[in-house]
């Protein structure tokens, strides 16, 4: 953002000519502070600056010291905000030192915000790296905890946030609605949110979660959105939640979305259009991984396929050959070809560099994923226990069973050419790749098998931090039992827990501890570990996971 020095040093009551009253001005940082994107000598810091009357622009400063108090490396600066961006703020802070950890505040108007922490990205010789990673936030349906827990553990180099960050929703009856604690924390404003004004007040409500500061206050985050930042199932050209007329133009509403995202959130903003394509890019951990973020949503996404659109019912049964016809397509993507170039240059340059290895930052689960059939595998007395509300579900496993389809066709099922691409630049470059997926609302354990069967990569899936899971079909019985046990790719499945995954890396092995809140309708809490796995190299590729 270019900053006029003059007007910058008028706002902020340093030129002489300035009148009293325009000295003057009551704001507050109701929305906390956060950091991203850190790169070896550099990283994103942000705010949100709330005037007590919008309308003129703001001046602030900010300040950054590192926290080991050694000589040099603090930085200052300043600049001026207005309701062009929302008022919101942000500064890529440059010449930081490698691996170093800073605090950080800005002050406008003489008030001074909350401090944050951040740390660049190590280079050369790294032992370890501790990430967070999170998805699915749905503000009505809990409190939101599980950020709380990230806050509050030992250590955190980096927070991986994989979409879903807010949710479009709004309403009575809509998404969420039903829980307990949802009558506190309706979404603001009350209906689906569809302009520029929708999706800013939609991000500020959730940015007053105090877990969810505490969060950003502890790390820096590395983000990227799924559907909901837009609206539900989204493609390139449309979304299931979006109605043509009724609801305006995609395009209109899709770069209303993008540019609410870009304020809010602690992402490097493109140099120059081109919004979608900048959530590609890769961050170095030193020399032992490489962490390559993928955009799945607004690039290139072709629409999904669906039973009603692709095989309607006909007398009571389903002609699936046009579905299947387009399942097979090796022309429908998930990614374009120009990110699937530079997926292959950037495996290639990690395994070149001799990074032990290559995480994919993803979206939507990877693994083949197949729909158990309850009536199979539960006993009668277990079957008979089915509850009222796990009835529909268990209905629709065994309708998708019966039809041999997969369980989620909006997920890399729905387009197995583009991922049998993905995993032949796993194989091609000689990568050790470890796939982090948010989106399902369950946490994931899987071993990645391309369609010869052969093991290309392992994949760890985080829960939702609020979202519900499938959670139990019958009681005791987890519903990601049933899927571990029908799917080959899957290890194990927990549709139940709420909470974030905690990846440990280093050069022998990577390790994954699902850690669970124990409640998402109190704000009293405790944690737990749910599951840990942990995969090692394994010559050019990863080993099978085993559990801790």
């Amino acid at each position: 953002m270019r900053i006029d020095r003059r007007k910058a040093l008028a706002l902020l009551g340093l030129g002489a000519a300035t009148p009293a009253a325009a000295q003057s001005s009551t704001v507050s940082f109701k929305h906390g502070v956060a950091s991203g994107d850190p790169r070896q000598d550099r990283v994103i810091l942000w705010t949100r600056i709330t005037p007590e009357k919008p309308g003129a622009d703001i001046a602030y400063t900010w300040r950054l010291n590192p926290v080991d108090r050694r000589a040099g490396g603090a930085k200052r600066g300043s600049g001026v905000t207005g309701p062009a961006r929302d008022y919101t703020v942000k500064v890529d802070v440059t010449g930081l030192d490698a691996g170093r950890a800073y605090t950080f505040t800005f002050e406008a108007a003489g008030v001074t915000s909350p401090m944050g922490r951040t740390r660049t990205l190590p280079k050369g010789a790294t032992q370890d790296v501790v990430l967070a990673v999170a998805s699915c936030s749905l503000f009505p349906n809990g409190y939101f905890n599980a950020y709380q827990a990230i806050a509050d553990a030992p250590r955190i180099d980096a927070v991986l946030h994989l979409g879903d960050y807010i949710y479009e929703y709004g309403g009575p009856g809509t998404y969420g609605m039903d829980s307990p604690v949802a009558a506190e924390r309706p979404h603001d404003p009350p209906r689906e949110i569809v302009s520029l004004d929708d999706y800013r007040r939609r991000h500020a409500q959730y940015k007053t979660d105090p877990g969810l500061q505490a969060a950003h206050a502890k790390a820096p985050w590395i983000v990227v959105w799924d559907d909901h930042e837009t609206a539900n199932d989204s493609f390139s050209m449309g979304a299931q939640n979006h109605t043509p007329g009724a609801e305006g133009d995609w395009t209109a509403r899709k770069a209303a979305a993008l540019k609410a995202y870009f304020e809010w959130m602690p992402i490097r903003e493109p140099a120059s259009g081109g919004l979608a394509e900048a959530a590609m890019r890769s961050f170095d951990f030193g020399d032992l991984a490489s962490l390559i973020m993928i955009e799945t949503r607004l690039t290139a996404r072709d629409q999904q396929v669906t039973l009603d659109g692709d095989a309607p019912e006909v007398d009571g049964k389903r002609d699936l050959t046009k579905l299947k016809a387009k399942l097979a397509d090796p022309k429908r993507r998930m990614m374009g070809e120009k990110q699937e170039a530079w997926v292959a240059g950037e495996l290639a340059r990690s395994v070149k560099a001799g990074h032990a290895w290559q995480v994919i930052g993803n979206e939507v689960v990877m693994a083949h994923v197949m729909f158990p059939s309850p009536k199979k595998e539960l006993t009668a007395e277990q079957y008979a226990a089915i509850s009222a509300s796990a009835q529909g579900r268990v209905r629709r496993y065994e309708a998708a069973n019966a039809l041999g389809l997969p369980a989620g066709l909006d997920m890399w099922d729905g387009y197995p050419a583009d991922r049998e691409r993905v995993y032949g630049l796993f194989r091609k470059s000689g990568a050790r790749p470890i796939v982090l997926t948010g989106d399902s609302h369950a946490f994931w354990a899987n071993e990645l098998h391309d369609a010869s069967g052969q093991r290309v990569a392992c994949e760890f899936g985080t829960t939702g931090i609020t979202s519900p899971g499938a959670g139990e079909l019958s009681p005791g019985i987890n519903a990601g039992d049933l899927i571990a046990k029908a799917n080959k790719d899957v290890v194990f499945n927990d549709q139940v827990s709420k909470g974030y995954l905690l990846l440990t890396l280093t050069r022998t092995e990577a390790r994954a501890d699902m850690i669970a809140v124990s409640t998402i309708t109190s704000k009293s809490f405790e944690t737990k570990m749910v599951k840990s796995f942990k995969a090692r190299p394994e010559g050019k590729g990863v080993s099978a996971l085993s559990e801790v």
